[in-house]
């Protein structure tokens, strides 16, 4: 691949052998109202088929099964005026349209997002709230029934989440060093459990923003290497 006119910070698939490439930052335009294009589809061999824009300042990137595009955003782009970054989820599809937003469906405002994860049709965001009654949430959405439902998060600010079933695996990484916080939890009806956690050494040291759930896997950047963990 040549001449890639974004800054990635998220590879993610998509169906047919495509990819997506996402820079975490957009600006806007004040003479044209413009926000800048971040976001690139492209073909199986690597031919860019559509270039949008998926809003402002985003750690946390994912695609389903159908090809949608799912977001969690930052402070910066939650409070710089980009409106779908504002709401901080949303959902676009490969033509740059936001499909999907919270409308007041989750426990508090987002403030930061963390990473997150697919089941089959579901997808899972993870954020966090800025407001003291907050804390850390694993939002599921299930686009085909508008279905959204949010639970606590059994750790504070994971970089890593998947899930199969009840299960769940999170981590947390160690700052500056090539190990992470291991963490397996189980769904108790509404409530998710801690049932083990470890520290794992790993090949490199985490990089941020590059975990991602896959039906059941986390995939996790260490270095210039992938680890697969079950949950």
């Amino acid at each position: 691949m040549k001449d890639i006119r974004v800054r990635p910070s998220h590879l993610a698939l998509l169906p047919d052998s495509r990819f997506l490439l996402v820079g975490g930052r957009t600006f806007r335009d004040e003479a044209d109202d413009h926000w800048a294009t971040n976001a690139v589809v492209f073909s199986a061999s690597g031919t860019p088929e559509a270039e949008f824009c998926v809003g402002d300042d985003i750690p946390a990137l994912v695609t389903d099964v159908h090809g949608g595009i799912w977001t969690a955003y930052g402070d910066e782009g939650i409070y710089g005026g980009h409106p779908e970054s504002g709401a901080g989820l949303a959902g676009w599809n490969t033509r740059g349209q936001a499909v999907w937003a919270p409308e007041g469906r989750l426990p508090d405002h987002p403030l930061e997002g963390c990473t997150a994860a697919t089941e089959g049709d579901q997808v899972w965001l993870v954020w966090y709230s800025g407001s003291s009654r907050g804390g850390t949430f694993l939002t599921r959405i299930t686009p085909s029934t508008g279905d959204v439902v949010s639970y606590p998060s059994p750790v504070p600010g994971p970089d890593g989440f998947a899930v199969r079933g009840n299960r769940a695996v999170l981590t947390r990484r160690n700052h500056n060093k090539r190990s992470v916080e291991l963490i397996r939890a189980e769904l108790n009806g509404t409530t998710w459990a801690v049932t083990g956690r470890h520290r794992l050494r790993v090949p490199g040291r985490v990089v941020m923003h590059c975990g991602q759930g896959r039906d059941g896997f986390l995939w996790l950047r260490t270095g210039n290497t992938w680890l697969r963990i079950e949950a």
